[in-house]
């Protein structure tokens, strides 16, 4: 996901929220959020529409109605969270029905239907007291299970390598309502998957994130992680990036360039981090990109990308390096930008390092390439080109991860 330059494509590592006791009174319920209110829009409504998830949050709202206490609208949330992730991964997959005439591969339905359910919970009056604390601790499950972040699952026994993949939603929904992210749609495809290796069989554990800079600062992406890293054979974070291309992106920097996220807010800094002090300016990929780049793994090429942006030591000017940066500079964009591709690469990686990791796991970050509509549709939510496109670029994303696991062996930390 990330801008050429700026990238088109937390403070604490949160353990999850608890449930507060309500107090004697019921906060106002909150204002949908920008990214909620687009889902009145006839694009998002046709999608859900065409993909059978239309009656996802109105079916969640009736459910939601008839709790009765905080713990008991908690429980609907999971139920209801882990169903809408579990719904999409098996309409991506091809199990159950279509529900409509969307192609299977489409990453939309999960994400609008998503924002149905998150409306439902910000906008819901309940008969008891809820307060604040409780209602943003709801969202937080509904985000999560909805995710997949709460569905990682490897089987204990048996030989199988493991690997963890993430993807994105669609953004930039302001300049085009109709878009979609072939880094979630990955995601929903290979969720729960078995990959032949050159090494042997993989299983592929996915979960997908939101674009916007304060869930990233409150820590999703350790929240996520963390659990898995030390476990896991291999991991990846994967994006929309630029045309026609995939790239490896070989170093990841410290800064935020403050392009606008779904919800229409820009952030411009150093990445917050836990433990600011010992945080470097810059982290870089142990993924096989020479492996990668060499091997025929789809359509469009991919490239071992090096460029960063830094300001160098004792200077004050920002400096393309296309080799990747020199000794003591500042970070303003990674290889891979200065958005949040860059952002959940730096905060992986620099997780995978602070577990003490970086000799023994392999993990970085692949840009896709940008998903593209046919020639002449300004209109339509799909058409034969850009189902095509997304397919060629999921199937090259699984060849990627395929070459990558074959050709490392983690060593024991």
């Amino acid at each position: 996901m990330t801008r050429i330059r700026i990238g088109l494509i937390g403070l604490a590592l949160l353990t999850g929220l608890s449930a507060p006791t309500a107090t004697a009174s019921a906060a106002a319920p909150p204002s949908p959020t920008v990214e909620e209110q687009r889902l009145d829009q006839a694009v998002p409504q046709e999608i859900l529409r065409r993909s059978g998830f239309a009656g996802a949050a109105p079916e969640f709202g009736r459910a939601l109605h008839h709790a009765h206490s905080y713990a008991q609208a908690r429980r609907i949330v999971v139920r209801e969270g882990s169903a809408l992730w579990r719904r999409a991964v098996e309409r991506a997959q091809g199990r159950g029905p279509a529900g409509g005439d969307l192609s299977r591969d489409d990453d939309r339905p999960l994400y609008w239907a998503r924002l149905g359910m998150t409306r439902e919970v910000r906008t819901w009056e309940p008969g008891f007291a809820l307060t604040d604390r409780q209602r943003d601790a709801l969202l937080d499950r509904l985000e999560r299970t909805s995710r997949g972040q709460t569905d990682i699952r490897y089987p204990v026994k048996g030989h199988l390598r493991r690997v963890l993949l993430t993807g994105f939603d669609p953004f930039t929904l302001d300049r085009d309502i109709r878009i979609s992210n072939p880094s979630g749609a990955t995601a929903l495809a290979l969720d729960g998957t078995v990959i032949e290796t050159s090494r042997g069989p993989a299983r592929v554990e996915t979960a997908v994130f939101p674009v916007r800079w304060q869930d990233f600062a409150e820590g999703t992406v350790e929240r996520t992680l963390r659990p898995y890293l030390p476990k896991v054979d291999l991991f990846t974070t994967v994006s929309q990036g630029r045309v026609g291309r995939f790239d490896i992106e070989r170093t990841n920097g410290a800064w935020r360039g403050g392009f606008v996220d779904n919800d229409n807010v820009g952030r411009t800094g150093t990445i917050p981090v836990t433990d600011p002090a010992s945080q470097p300016q810059w982290t870089g990929t142990t993924l096989p990109y020479t492996a990668v780049v060499a091997a025929r793994t789809g359509r469009f090429p991919v490239y071992d990308h090096t460029e960063v942006t830094e300001i160098p030591a004792g200077g004050t000017a920002p400096v393309v390096r296309p080799d990747g940066p020199t000794p003591g500079s500042a970070a303003r964009a990674g290889a891979g930008g200065d958005y949040l591709s860059n952002e959940i690469a730096y905060r992986a990686t620099l997780l995978r390092d602070r577990l003490g990791l970086h000799d023994t796991l392999p993990g970085g970050h692949v840009h896709t390439p940008v998903l593209q509509f046919g020639a002449g549709n300004t209109t339509e939510v799909t058409d034969p080109e850009f189902v095509r496109n997304r397919l060629d670029i999921i199937a090259q994303v699984r060849s990627i991860v395929a070459v990558s696991a074959g050709a490392t062996e983690r060593r024991p930390g």
